[in-house]
């Protein structure tokens, strides 16, 4: 049974990309093994929809494009069985996993006090509205934490 195939196009509307992101991932060696027919045109197969799948995974998840091609370099030497890069491997996945956590923990406290905001110009609002004295902003839970 012959392989299910997939043009530019098709790939670019299965991904949400345009072409150029295609050719540029080919370009910098992401997208490896891509068929070019005798009139240029490209030619996709399953394996380059799982491998767009984990680059947009690791795009979605902050890694940049440099880790990436990183992480795919050691992937394919360890399907190559040349040299043991798994450590490494699990190594640029910790870091990235250190590095989102402490995102999150900056994005959960930037969050903390954009709901900080919301109740003092909320309540702000309340006060103009119903002729109210204006709330201080100590008034609404909105204590400053030293950064």
């Amino acid at each position: 049974m012959e392989q299910q195939t997939y043009t530019i196009r098709e790939m670019s509307e299965r991904f949400g990309l345009p072409a150029s992101t295609l050719r540029y991932y080919e370009e910098i060696g992401l997208l490896t093994d891509v068929i070019h027919t005798e009139s240029k045109k490209r030619i996709y197969t399953q394996q380059h929809i799982d491998c767009m799948t984990a680059i947009l995974c690791f795009k979605r998840t902050g890694l940049p494009i440099a880790g990436i091609q990183e992480f795919f370099r050691l992937e394919h030497r360890r399907h190559d069985r040349t040299d043991g890069n798994i450590d490494q491997m699990v190594a640029i996945l910790k870091e990235h996993e250190q590095n989102t956590r402490e995102k999150i923990e900056r994005m959960e406290s930037d969050l903390e006090h954009i709901q900080q905001k919301v109740r003092y110009y909320s309540a702000v609002r309340d006060a103009i509205k119903n002729g109210d004295e204006m709330p201080s902003w100590d008034s609404c839970g909105c204590e400053e934490k030293a950064q």
